[in-house]
């Protein structure tokens, strides 16, 4: 979403551009072969990854396809769009890093084992979580990887959510933790949050955070854990970290 337009992609293999005031469709976009998994949008151009392996970037006003960025040979799960830069992450295993402008292929940073399921970009820096649990930190503009999230100390399992800022990352797992790691030196820090049912169901579905506080999307696959949102706040001092809410919800489910 961009000021009051929303892109979104389906199932039938379809872009729409909305306005949100109105619930307007102001623009189809056709060319997609597959179900389209994510969208990318910066008031100027649309960036769509799809079942089909391609990456398609978009005029929406007169509804033209761009480009069409061809490479991976297998479904597209993942995007990052900076204006420069587009990043796509697939089921083949590999991120593609693309000049927006031109649509020729950067570089292709291999070392994930699975598909890679969430991806954060600013300025050069990528963090990119995947499925094989580890997370890695790259330099888009050598192609280099910078940090492996690893040791003994790693998710045990897919990586559902991720974080970074200038000194910091931090992940969530279906492995029911959310984890915090040194962005520099790649060395885990603490786990933030370690539900008692992880590894048995407990998953932490989704993180965001401001300043102080942390709010964490938490439920299950098997009834484990029942789902709800836990706040913490970081303001407290000390170093501690305050658990100052948890809100259920009636739904089964928290989706994403």
């Amino acid at each position: 979403m961009y000021n009051q337009i929303c892109v979104s992609g389906s199932r039938d293999a379809t872009l729409r551009v909305w306005d949100v005031q109105t619930g307007e469709c102001k623009h189809l976009l056709i060319g997609h072969m597959a179900a389209v998994r994510c969208v990318q949008y910066d008031g100027v151009r649309v960036v769509s990854g799809a079942y089909d392996c391609l990456v398609k970037v978009w005029d929406p006003v007169s509804e033209t396809c761009l480009h069409s960025l061809t490479g991976h040979n297998n479904r597209v799960y993942s995007l990052q769009f900076d204006g420069r830069h587009i990043v796509s992450g697939s089921l083949d295993t590999t991120i593609r890093v693309w000049d927006a402008v031109t649509g020729t292929c950067l570089h292709v940073l291999s070392g994930h084992r699975s598909l890679t399921s969430g991806m954060e970009l600013r300025d050069n820096i990528l963090v990119s979580g995947n499925a094989d649990s580890l997370v890695k930190i790259w330099d888009i503009t050598t192609g280099a990887c910078l940090q492996t999230l690893d040791g003994p100390s790693k998710h045990q399992s897919a990586v559902t959510c991720l974080l970074f800022n200038s000194k910091y990352v931090m992940t969530s797992s279906d492995d029911g933790t959310v984890k915090l790691w040194d962005i520099k030196t790649g060395d885990f820090i603490r786990d933030i949050v370690k539900l008692d049912s992880g590894g048995s169901g407990g998953v932490v579905w989704r993180i965001q955070l401001d300043k102080t506080r942390l709010v964490c999307a938490v439920g299950s696959r098997n009834g484990t854990e029942e789902t709800k949102l836990i706040v913490f706040d970081f303001s407290v001092g000390n170093e501690k970290t305050k658990q100052i809410a948890s809100c259920s919800t009636s739904s089964n489910e928290i989706m994403y």
